[in-house]
C-alpha cells in the first residue's frame, strides 16, 4: 500500500511536470524580461526604511549641513596660511642675502675693490689706464667686423668721379634709376 500510495503520487507529481513543461513559457518569459529590462530601477524599490534608518539619515544630512560652512573656514585658513609661510621663507632669504651683502660691506678690502672698480678710485702714487670700448666688438651697418689693418682700393677714383659727373649730365634717367660704377674696376 505504501508501494502504491508513493507510485500515485510520483505519477501525480511527474504528470504535473510533464504538463508544467508542456505549457507555454512565454508568460513567465515576459515577467523575467520586465524584471530584467527595469533592473537599474529594481534596486529603488527594494529599499525599505525603517525609522531608525530615517533617522540616521537625517543626522548625516544635519552633520553636512553644520559641518560645511566650517571646512570650508578651515582650508581657507590652510591656504591662507601656507600662502603666509612663503611670504616668511621669501622675505627670510631676502634678510639672509642683506645681511651678507652688510658683512662684506664691513670688510675693508671688499671696500677697496668696490671703489676701485665702481669709482675708479686708486690710491696715490698709482697710474690709472681707462681702455674704452675695449669688449665691443665694431661692426659695419650690414654686421661685417671692421679691419684692423689698412688697404688699399681697387677703384680709379677719378675715372668714377668723371664717369659719375658725364652719366649724370648727359643721361635722362632719373636718380634712382642711375647705378653707380663698380667697385673694383679699371678703366
Amino acid at each position: 500500500m505504501v508501494r502504491r500510495g508513493g507510485t500515485r503520487t510520483g505519477a501525480a507529481a511527474s504528470a504535473r511536470s510533464e504538463a508544467a513543461r508542456s505549457r507555454p513559457a512565454r508568460p513567465r518569459a515576459r515577467a523575467e524580461a520586465e524584471i530584467d529590462e527595469s533592473a537599474p530601477e529594481h534596486w529603488l524599490r527594494t529599499i525599505r526604511l525603517s525609522g531608525f534608518s530615517v533617522l540616521m539619515l537625517g543626522l548625516v544630512i544635519l552633520a553636512i549641513i553644520v559641518l560645511a560652512p566650517n571646512l570650508r573656514i578651515f582650508i581657507e585658513q590652510r591656504q591662507a596660511i601656507a600662502q603666509l609661510e612663503q611670504q616668511l621663507a621669501t622675505t627670510q632669504e631676502s634678510v639672509d642675502e642683506l645681511s651678507a651683502d652688510l658683512a662684506r660691506w664691513s670688510d675693508p678690502a671688499y671696500i677697496e675693490s668696490q671703489a676701485r672698480e665702481r669709482l675708479f678710485y686708486v690710491f696715490p702714487g698709482d697710474v690709472s689706464y681707462l681702455v674704452v670700448g675695449d669688449a665691443v666688438e665694431v661692426t659695419t651697418s650690414e654686421g661685417l667686423p671692421i679691419s684692423d689693418s689698412i688697404q688699399t682700393t681697387q677703384v680709379d677714383w677719378m675715372h668714377s668721379l668723371l664717369t659719375s659727373i658725364y652719366t649724370a649730365g648727359l643721361t635722362d634717367q632719373t636718380p634712382d634709376e642711375l647705378v653707380g660704377p663698380e667697385q673694383g674696376a679699371n678703366p
